[in-house]
């Protein structure tokens, strides 16, 4: 049996999400899906456990967070290790990117000696 490929999983607000599942990213069975439609009113625990359940999956090879997200999840972030999967932050239509907040951004600036 050949082996699949790996899901892209998101977090993000309505826009980006809707635009990725449109995209052919969306994946969702009777127990879970590879999604988070993150709304005003979406209480941290639940951006939380999202986030648990997607970066402990077998089956998810990419992690796309809003950064606006990434921010309200940024305590966990700073001690997330894995390579695979990877977590990237990107832009919603809302907020732009900064990449001073991105953690990735700033792991590759101190690799590169660009300080913290």
């Amino acid at each position: 049996m050949e082996e699949q490929g790996k899901l892209i999983a998101i977090i993000g607000d309505e826009d980006t999400v809707t635009g990725f599942l449109l995209a052919g990213i969306g994946h969702r069975t009777a127990e879970s899906s590879n999604f988070l439609v993150v709304k005003p009113d979406t209480a941290l625990p639940v951006m939380e456990a999202a986030f648990r359940e997607f970066s402990s999956r077998d089956d998810v090879g990419i992690i796309l967070i809003n950064q606006h997200c990434a921010n309200e999840l940024r305590h966990l972030l700073k001690d997330y290790n894995k390579t695979i999967p990877t977590v990237l932050e990107i832009p919603s239509k809302d907020a732009p990117y900064d990449a001073e907040q991105d953690y990735i951004m700033q792991r590759v600036n101190m690799i590169m000696g660009g300080g913290a």
